[in-house]
């Protein structure tokens, strides 16, 4: 089985602590593909200070840390194990809590990305009038990293697939975008820089979030001259409040988050700005979140405001087909697959309100939520409750498979994880 591992050829790295009159360099993580799995190289890091005096991207103190990393090719000891940040693991929820580094590279509009560098998390300095911030040229990804039962190793689910997506939707906004090679390596280099953050096993995942921004100034409306990529990370339990409990949402027949010809099938910031209000309203009821129908016939539907919705009837899984209102999710197209490696009928299509009301099981998935079940649908103040409280058996089977792919509990037989050891 190929996997992801740390080259020996890297020899040595600069992390920085933010500063805004200091900055320099970083000298890449380089990575190999390495039909091994086994192999047993770790890194240790070794600090010492310095300063350096440049323009700089953060806000913060002016201390430089310089970290050289060394490749060591034997087992790894009891005192090579990878410190883990000491919080509480057990209520950890679904927020942001900072972390050590940040991964940030930038481009000129036509030009390449280039010079990507470790940075100490902090502040962002742009411009009043960033592109980002005048009209919302910006896209952003969802990932996590799952640290294995042996405490070392960590694993990315299909990194590629992430940076093909930012990609298309670049193309979309007018912006320039890394290379696919240069979206994963500046995620697993985030990610390693991070390590400690990186949940127990079994405890949550090390979210990872990779924004595109257009951060030249620009005034009139066109594309911003100037593009940051850059990567932070949390640590995160459960998305929803209710853990893997079912959820309970609420159709919206009203507010719409996407229209045909627009950028609903992109992941741009915008999109999710448009859902607050709704989402708002429907918290304040008591529901979980919002199910969205189709602009035009208000009968199909599309998505939750940050997640894919599937139905169950008769163990057929049925789910909206990609049309360019919905979001094609990594995880949604993930459960396809499963499903269908399990035996199951899977449908892309059309799916009606009446459909969902009739359905045997709903459930949403999405990088946040994995898979979570639905425990209630209320449409026009009808109100259809599903299964007894957990999910079903449908879903329950999916989410297994997904979930123990996801952590290096089973064979990866698809060939969707990285491993970083």
């Amino acid at each position: 089985m190929e996997r992801a591992t740390l080259s020996p050829s890297l020899n040595q790295s600069y992390l920085f602590s933010p500063s805004r009159a200091s900055t320099t360099r970083l000298h890449s993580f380089s990575f190999t593909r390495n039909l091994s799995p086994s192999s047993s190289s770790s890194i240790k890091l070794k600090h010492s200070s310095s300063s350096v005096s440049s323009s700089s991207f953060i806000n913060g103190g002016a201390s430089l840390t310089r970290c050289n990393a060394v490749m060591s090719n034997s087992s790894s000891s009891s005192k090579d194990v990878t410190e883990v940040a000491d919080i509480d693991w057990d209520n950890i929820g679904f927020g942001l809590k900072p972390t050590d580094y940040m991964y940030v590279m930038k481009c000129n509009l036509g030009g390449e990305f280039s010079n990507g560098e470790l940075q100490r998390f902090g502040n962002i300095e742009v411009s009043p009038s960033a592109g980002v911030l005048n009209y919302g040229q910006g896209l952003f990804e969802g990932m996590k990293a799952y640290r294995k039962q042996d405490g070392e190793n960590i694993l990315l689910f299909r990194p590629e697939e992430n940076a093909t997506r930012m990609r298309s939707g670049a193309e979309r906004m007018c912006m320039p975008a890394p290379t696919i090679d240069q979206f994963i390596e500046a995620v697993k280099a985030t990610v390693l820089a991070n390590k400690r953050w990186v949940p127990p096993a079994g405890k949550g995942s090390l979210y990872i979030r990779p924004l595109l921004m257009g951060t030249g100034a620009v005034l009139g409306l066109a594309p911003a001259p100037e593009y940051t990529f850059l990567v932070y990370v949390s640590p995160v339990g459960n998305y929803f409040k209710e853990g893997v409990s079912p959820i309970n949402l609420i159709v919206e027949s009203e507010f719409h988050r996407a229209t045909p010809g627009g950028t609903g099938g992109v992941k741009t910031i915008g999109n999710y700005a448009a859902v607050l209000k709704a989402q708002a309203v429907a918290k304040a009821k008591g529901y979980s979140d919002v199910l969205y129908l189709d602009c035009i016939y208000k009968r199909y539907l599309e998505e939750v405001s940050s997640c894919n919705i599937f139905i169950v009837k008769d163990n057929v899984v049925s789910t909206p087909e990609i049309r360019g209102t919905i979001l094609p999710g990594i995880t949604r197209k993930s459960i396809v697959d499963v499903a269908r490696s399990q035996g199951l009928k899977v449908e892309e299509r059309n799916v009606t309100v009446d459909e969902l009301l009739e359905a045997d099981e709903v459930f949403c998935t999405g990088t946040a939520v994995v898979v979570s079940p639905v425990g209630s649908i209320t449409y026009k103040g009808k109100r259809v409750s599903y299964g007894e409280g957990s999910f079903g058996p449908v879903s329950e089977k999916l989410y297994t498979v997904l979930t123990s792919l996801q952590m290096g509990l089973s064979e990866d037989t698809m060939k969707w994880t990285v491993n970083l050891s």
